[in-house]
């Protein structure tokens, strides 16, 4: 890696060459150096399995798949919370060159319609009902509307059926088609959350993700001892690629302890399966750490993990490490369309490495931080857009040939649209999204920065910061505050304990104090949902209206 230069380039050198595999091959390379280890383990479902009995579960659907007609190319969608079956689907579908369409268990059905329709998806696997969500009735509202959906399984209701179907193909017509699959073809459509206009379906190859979930396990030390309990959703990049083809790679095996994330389930798996490893985002780790009974689990086995989706806390990060046993917890950083991981601390960075940045380059990667007015590199600790470049840019967005223009340039650099610093060691830091940024009367403040002020008082649980539009400065803060437990602040309290201590500007104008904030599914929270409801409850629709008219 170079570092130390003028300009804010940094490429990630490797003593270790690209997989240049597909996905199933490279299953089928574990499964012969190591047959008896535990593949996979879900607590809820009691499942287990070693990776030969893993992978012979893929030939049979794999065969079950073929028995319906698909084809390599075609698209199968996946709508379901974390279970056995989605994972088995995963590589399943991977070795037939079948394309797996993630849907977000959250959708409703005008999601769902426009999901099918624009992928093309000809079968549907589903888990009947999550929650509050009805998957079987949704199905049945819009398959009308879905001229290409020829069929959809239901998990809890027709996958044994589904299976039954397998022996009418031979293990010969699985072994021919993998035979002809190339590492470069598309595997998988991720569709990104869309906060603004319709979703857009990041598509990803075998080599794509492959090789990402491989260097993240080179990162954290993976071998075929490690345990890693696995709460994020597999619909997204952080549970199928950090997740399982991380540990697939190593020969590691992959935990589910539960369909959702719960904070008790999730220790528990920790503790049941002596896990090595644990993932989540930030707000994971802190519903976690504020379990009133959290002194009762052994988590003693665990050494590392990754936070990823948001920046940690310096408070938590030290929680996590000192209590939860994770000194070697690792920081990822990237976004779906580079599969997802861009940077990653090593284990070992000093501390204010791991809280104050996101790591450095991925192996194989390039990245820049460019101006993003006039595209010019900026020099080292400047602040500008990230851009990725490397084996894991996505191939495009599916059928929209003008969305991945938007992010793609000629010369393959994906853009972010993320803000970020590169110091003169080459370790990244990301300020926030390039909109998020509160400009307060031309003052540029990172929520970042006040979030972390905040985290440091001892009666704050969890904060985000948000800009709300003002009349006179464009922008003012709004922070929305979560008290521990047993505590009640105030606004005077809380203006008392600023004062002084952080720059005028960057006192909050408004304050909320919430049991939560509005979060997608992968525990991110929605800033955009923050913002709409502040703008109402503080009554400033008619600033909105002028300031985007």
């Amino acid at each position: 890696m170079n570092t130390h230069t003028s300009l804010s380039y940094t490429s990630g050198a490797s003593e270790k060459p690209l997989l240049g595999q597909p996905i199933g091959q490279n299953l089928a390379d574990t499964v012969k150096r190591f047959p008896d280890n535990d593949a996979l383990v879900c607590v809820a479902q009691n499942y287990r399995a070693t990776y030969r009995e893993f992978y012979n579960q893929t030939t049979i659907i794999a065969k079950a798949l073929l028995s319906k007609g698909l084809q390599k190319g075609d698209r199968v969608g996946i709508w379901s919370p974390n279970r056995a079956e989605w994972v088995l689907l995963q590589y399943a579908t991977a070795r037939i060159g079948v394309i797996l369409v993630n849907i977000n268990p959250a959708y409703r059905s005008s999601e769902l319609e426009f999901v099918l329709n624009q992928s093309g998806i000809s079968l549907l696997v589903s888990a009947l009902t999550f929650k509050t969500s009805d998957y079987a009735k949704m199905v049945d509202e819009v398959k009308a509307n879905c001229p290409e959906l020829r069929e959809t399984i239901f998990l809890d209701r027709d996958w044994d059926n589904f299976l039954k179907a397998a022996e009418t193909v031979t293990d010969e017509a699985v072994t021919q088609i993998e035979a002809t699959i190339q590492f470069d073809e598309p595997i998988n459509i991720q569709y990104t959350s869309g906060t603004t206009g319709f979703p857009k379906g990041v598509t990803l190859t075998h080599h794509n993700l492959l090789n990402n979930g491989y260097f993240i396990g080179v990162r954290l030390k993976y071998t075929s001892a490690d345990r890693v309990c696995i709460p994020v959703p597999f619909y997204h990049c952080f549970g199928m690629v950090i997740g399982n083809l991380c540990c697939t790679s190593h020969g590691a095996t992959m935990v589910i302890p539960a369909e959702s994330f719960d904070p008790a389930l999730t220790l528990q798996a920790v503790e049941q399966e002596r896990c090595t490893s644990l993932y989540g985002v930030p707000t994971m780790f802190i519903a976690e750490l504020a379990l009133p009974d959290f002194d009762k689990y052994n988590l003693t086995s665990l050494r590392t993990g990754v936070m990823a989706g948001s920046p940690c806390p310096v408070e938590v990060m030290k929680q996590v490490q000192g209590k939860m046993y994770m000194k070697g917890v690792s920081i990822c950083y990237g976004m779906t369309e580079t599969s997802p991981v861009s940077t990653q601390t090593i284990i070992g960075a000093p501390f204010e490495k791991q809280v104050g940045t996101v790591g450095t380059v991925q192996d194989h990667l390039e990245i820049k931080i460019i101006d993003p007015k006039t595209g010019d590199i900026v020099p080292r600790n400047t602040p500008g857009e990230l851009c990725t470049r490397g084996y894991s840019v996505m191939l495009k967005y599916w059928n929209n040939p003008q969305a991945t223009a938007s992010v793609i340039d000629e010369a393959r650099w994906m853009h972010s649209g993320d803000l970020a610093v590169m110091d003169d060691e080459g370790y990244i830091n990301i300020a926030g999204r390039i909109k998020d940024v509160i400009i307060r009367g031309g003052e540029n403040i990172s929520p970042r920065e006040i979030e972390e002020f905040f985290y440091a008082h001892p009666e704050i649980e969890d904060v985000q910061v948000i800009g709300v539009p003002d009349e006179r400065f464009g922008e003012v803060i709004m922070a929305w505050i979560k008290p521990r437990p047993g505590h009640s602040l105030t606004e005077d309290s809380l203006k008392a304990y600023c004062k002084d201590r952080i720059a005028h500007y960057k006192v909050p104008r408004y304050w909320k104090f919430v049991d939560g904030f509005p979060i997608t599914i992968t525990g991110k929270v929605r800033k955009v949902e923050m913002r709409e409801i502040a703008v109402k409850e503080l009554g400033l629709e008619k600033l909105l209206e002028i300031k985007t008219s």
